[in-house]
């Protein structure tokens, strides 16, 4: 990767990370009420393309601020220099600066639409003026498209560009250039040329599995089947997957975690061999997870439901399982004199 692009690709990559990573670390949550509309889901859901393969979302101030971010931030020798860096440079300070995410992905060509690659559009507040100059520093251009001024910059040899965008005052979008242009069409006239449809809250299958995700900080539904055509895996490893069409995580981060793991099958045959298949692994856990009670007690919470089509698997991680685990890492050192004084 050219040096020149190189603070830009981390930027987007590290926002991508707080969209998706940790949404996999706590996307098994849904939303507080005050951010959901009528018809599901946070208001940015309206400057997505409507047939994205993947949509997720995660309010990063109450994942932050939970007991179980705050042990796991003490006891994991977790390596900050990065987030350091990205801060000095972005003025972006991801814990306090970030109030919630939305991250979509399809994959090119996934959805028939034509427009591949990820978007990240962060609420908070961000440091417009520092931001466009570091990237421009690295060789990034400014451009005008709808009205909005893009930061605009290419990772290295790839064909692709990424993008930035500050849509509004609070609200930035950060990823593939030709996403970032649907997101902007949206914004202004609730259409993108570019996919020739409206935005994914008229997508009826995604948003029915997002209003099934109502009570929590963060989440993430897509299609399966359509990640795993692209995911470019070996022959004998695909034919072992199940057909599964749609998946959906959701839970709650706060001492503890809890959620709920869905997946939507081919077929009420295809559902009936999952759950075989999921019986036995929860019999050999349950059978290995030895005496330790946090352990049991994790084991003893799953439970395997669905019908028809529709496989689900609820689980509830107590934060003893945490304070063991954290127990048996090697003791974090802090990196940074204001780190030490805390």
């Amino acid at each position: 990767m050219m040096a020149r692009t190189r603070y830009f690709v981390v930027a987007s990559l590290l926002v991508l990370s707080v969209g998706v990573g940790t949404g996999l670390v706590a996307y098994y949550v849904g939303f507080p009420a005050g951010a959901f509309s009528r018809r599901g889901g946070p208001d940015e859901l309206e400057l997505v393309p409507r047939d994205v393969a993947v949509l997720a979302f995660v309010n990063v101030q109450e994942v932050m601020a939970s007991e179980l971010r705050q042990k796991l931030h003490k006891a994991l020798p977790f390596q900050e220099n990065g987030q350091r860096e990205f801060q000095d440079h972005t003025g972006i300070n991801i814990e306090t600066d970030v109030d919630r995410i939305v991250a979509c992905l399809n994959p090119d060509g996934a959805s028939g639409s034509g427009v591949g690659g990820g978007m990240v559009l962060a609420r908070g507040r961000f440091d417009e003026v520092k931001i466009e100059s570091l990237m421009r520093e690295h060789g990034a251009q400014v451009e005008q498209y709808k009205g909005t001024r893009l930061v605009v910059a290419q990772a290295g040899d790839h064909p692709k560009s990424f993008a930035v965008a500050f849509v509004e005052p609070g609200l930035v979008a950060v990823g593939s250039t030709n996403i970032i242009h649907s997101a902007l069409d949206l914004h202004h006239s609730g259409a993108s040329p570019q996919t020739g449809a409206a935005s994914v809250t008229g997508n009826e299958d995604l948003m029915n599995l997002v209003r099934s995700l109502d009570s929590g900080n963060a989440w993430a539904v897509g299609r399966f089947d359509l990640l795993m055509a692209h995911a470019r895996l070996p022959q004998g490893v695909t034919n072992q997957l199940p057909p599964i069409t749609w998946f959906a995580v959701s839970g709650h981060v706060n001492g503890g975690l809890r959620g709920t793991v869905r997946a939507e099958t081919r077929d009420e045959e295809s559902a009936n061999n999952l759950r075989d298949v999921m019986r036995g692994f929860m019999a050999l856990a349950k059978l290995q997870g030895g005496s330790r009670p946090e352990i049991q007690t994790m084991l003893q919470s799953l439970e395997l439901g669905g019908s028809g089509k529709t496989v689900a698997l609820s689980f509830s991680v107590p934060a003893e399982v945490f304070d063991a685990a954290a127990a048996m890492m090697p003791k974090r050192t802090p990196r940074f004199p204001a780190e030490r004084e805390r």
